[in-house]
């Protein structure tokens, strides 16, 4: 098991269309945790979510997440980010985001379809700023 560079875990987080692990806290106390398509820029996570969606909702109450991505294959490896959040409705930047993550996960061709349906009135672009990392490669060597 190895800790992972500052760039190496940026790498690791941009590579392919791994899908990141939102973790939020419920009003009620409960975790809450979903599958997120996400995107680095410069030293934030950005991310959409519909504002009255659980996370959403949990976002904006609590203003921090965690964020988990790892690679399920052996011999296994992970970041996990947490930190507060800043939440946007501006639709420009929420639809610009939105055609940006989708071009990650949908492919360029895509894009502006996604974009389309994902950066509407009642989503919201949230930007996680790290303030933990926790990175580690090959855990099972």
């Amino acid at each position: 098991m190895a800790t992972m560079t500052e760039v190496q875990w940026r790498e690791f987080v941009s590579a392919g269309t791994r899908t990141g692990k939102l973790g939020t806290v419920r009003a009620d106390g409960r975790p809450h945790v979903v599958p997120i398509w996400f995107l680095l820029d410069g030293g934030d996570i950005v991310f959409n979510t519909g504002a009255e969606s659980v996370k959403g909702r949990a976002l904006r109450r609590t203003g921090v997440a965690t964020l988990c991505v790892d690679d399920e294959r052996p011999p296994y490896s992970f970041v996990t980010l947490t930190g507060p959040v800043a939440l946007s409705e501006d639709l420009a930047e929420v639809r610009h985001w939105a055609t940006r993550i989708a071009a990650r996960y949908m492919g360029a061709q895509r894009a502006e379809e996604y974009g389309a349906r994902n950066g509407v009135p009642g989503e919201l672009l949230v930007r996680l700023s790290p303030a933990q990392v926790v990175a580690l490669a090959d855990v099972a060597d």
